[in-house]
């Protein structure tokens, strides 16, 4: 009895450890925290009964005091533990050491998040069994750290038979993205699908883009090589609307469009259809014009007017054959300050490209021009020239006489002064000028950041200044591929040989220390 007496107050915190133990382990058994709980204070406060005489007596005894000291030192401790929990809840980061930041989001999907204006509620059905779940999980959880506004929500669909009626879920693993009244379901576990799907869900109304087409223009329909159907896709997962249109079959252009995209026109546009585009831009339209080298030559006169140079040339850039490419594929690495370019850090290679170049002064009505994308030191633009297959740098070298040295620029982008229209209002349209149209083709548009790129200039004529950034790409797990003979050797290696070297040290150390 006196045993239990004495150490009765360790018994005390024993009990309460246990049920801080339980509470971590089973929180479903509330019941056995609390037995736990009460039994650990029911202990201590006994102890303290039971030895009031002996403190009485012997208050500065060593053995008081070391209690009193070991007392005081688990309040501390746990006090700073509660601090700690309080300050880590309130305020918190996240660290990825990953090599390819498995555990980070992209630029684009972390200003999606935090430029959030009303919630979104998020009902992930997915099976206990799916091994989709736990990256879902662990994705969702990485978009709430950057905002509060998305509210997580997983659903067993084998144990709500209700909600899958109700929302007519079909496919094991489909996730839904609810804000109002509008819904988007993906049944992918990818940044991309995800951003996609929150960004669909909080646009007020779709964006409607034009292609413009009758022209030889690369069209949107189609899916080879030569094609423009990864940049439609591209687009539409970002919520915008894709259309196409024919100037010379409308008289009047469509009130509804957000962006016109001429995407490398082989003849000339008509003058009625030069004037519906000014037009177009000076009441506060926006333009996205893709003009190749010895194409179109009705177009330079108008981009004169309009801020920028197109010179009657190609770029030859000797660097580019070093990187496997041929002379007439400069690849760009640095780009000119600007909203669009900001945050872009890879280059992007330009296949047959012409210099569009900003003209200084600026022409009336020009706000603000300037060059986008620029090439090397090394390049140069070859202004007397006739494409052959198979051609030396030597019968295309660089002639002092004709030929113009870089940096040259491949891309503009303009601001125009924008006309009052029958309210008084005045809007400015905005102008982007590249010298090849290829680079956004499905052939080249998944290499480097030619796709981004063209995303990122489509998104700052439509003024959606939150999307302009590297889209998030699906990233692929590093893996290792083993053959059995190395699996085994590794196993037995790790699991077996180094534990029974460890254990056999530690048995000749136990056996040495007993001879000493």
């Amino acid at each position: 009895m006196d045993k239990i007496k004495k150490h009765l107050n360790s018994i005390g915190l024993g009990l309460l450890f246990l049920a801080l133990a339980a509470l971590k382990i089973w929180p479903q058994s509330k019941l056995l925290c609390l037995v736990f709980g009460v039994l650990g204070a029911g202990a201590l406060i006994g102890y303290f009964i039971l030895n009031a005489g002996e403190f009485q007596r012997g208050h500065k005894r060593r053995a008081f005091l070391y209690s009193s000291n070991l007392l005081l030192m688990i309040a501390l401790v746990l006090a700073i533990l509660v601090l700690l929990n309080y300050i880590g809840a309130r305020h918190h980061a996240r660290l990825d050491f990953t090599a390819s930041k498995l555990h980070s989001l992209s630029d684009q999907s972390i200003k999606v998040a935090k430029a959030l204006k009303s919630d979104i509620l998020v009902k992930a059905f997915f099976r206990e069994s799916n091994y989709g779940r736990a990256r879902m999980e662990d994705l969702l959880k990485i978009y709430a750290f950057h905002s509060p506004r998305i509210k997580t929500e997983f659903i067993d669909p084998d144990k709500n038979p209700g909600l899958i009626k109700r929302y007519e879920i079909v496919q094991d693993g489909t996730t839904i993205f609810e804000s109002g009244d509008k819904d988007n379901r993906i049944t992918t576990t990818t940044e991309e699908d995800v951003t996609n799907a929150i960004i669909k869900v909080t646009r007020e109304k779709k964006k409607v883009v034009y292609f413009l087409e009758g022209h030889g223009e690369k069209s949107t329909d189609v899916t080879d090589e030569l094609g423009f159907s990864y940049a439609k896709d591209d687009l539409s997962k970002m919520g915008y609307e894709v259309k196409k249109q024919t100037l010379a079959r409308s008289g009047d252009f469509p009130t509804d469009c957000a962006l016109l995209v001429v995407p490398g026109p082989v003849k000339d546009l008509a003058p009625n259809e030069l004037e519906t585009i000014d037009g177009y831009l000076r009441g506060g339209g926006r333009v996205f014009l893709l003009v190749d080298p010895q194409t179109a030559p009705g177009l330079t006169p108008f981009l004169a007017k309009l801020g920028f140079k197109l010179d009657n040339d190609i770029i030859v850039d000797s660097i580019a054959r070093l990187m496997g490419g041929d002379y007439f594929m400069p690849i760009v690495g640095d780009y000119e300050p600007h909203e669009i370019t900001k945050n872009f850090r890879y280059a992007s290679l330009f296949p047959l490209v012409r210099s569009v170049e900003p003209i200084e002064p600026k022409p009336e009505g020009v706000v603000s021009s300037q060059s986008l994308a620029k090439t090397s030191a090394n390049s140069y633009a070859k202004r007397e020239f006739t494409l052959k297959a198979r051609m030396t740098l030597k019968e295309i070298g660089f002639d002092k006489n004709n030929d113009k040295a870089g940096p040259l620029s491949v891309a503009g982008v303009a601001v125009i002064k924008g006309r009052a229209d029958e309210a008084g209002k005045t809007a400015d349209g905005r102008l982007a000028v590249v010298g090849d149209s290829d680079f956004a083709s499905n052939r080249y548009a998944g290499m480097y950041g030619n796709g981004n790129l063209f995303l990122n200039v489509a998104n700052w004529l439509t003024e959606e200044s939150d999307l302009i950034s590297i889209q998030p790409k699906t990233q692929n797990p590093r893996t290792i591929q083993l053959t059995a003979a190395q699996g085994r050797t590794i196993f037995w290696v790790s699991v077996v040989i180094l534990p029974l070297l460890v254990l056999a040290a530690g048995i000749a150390i136990f056996i040495r220390r007993r001879a000493l």
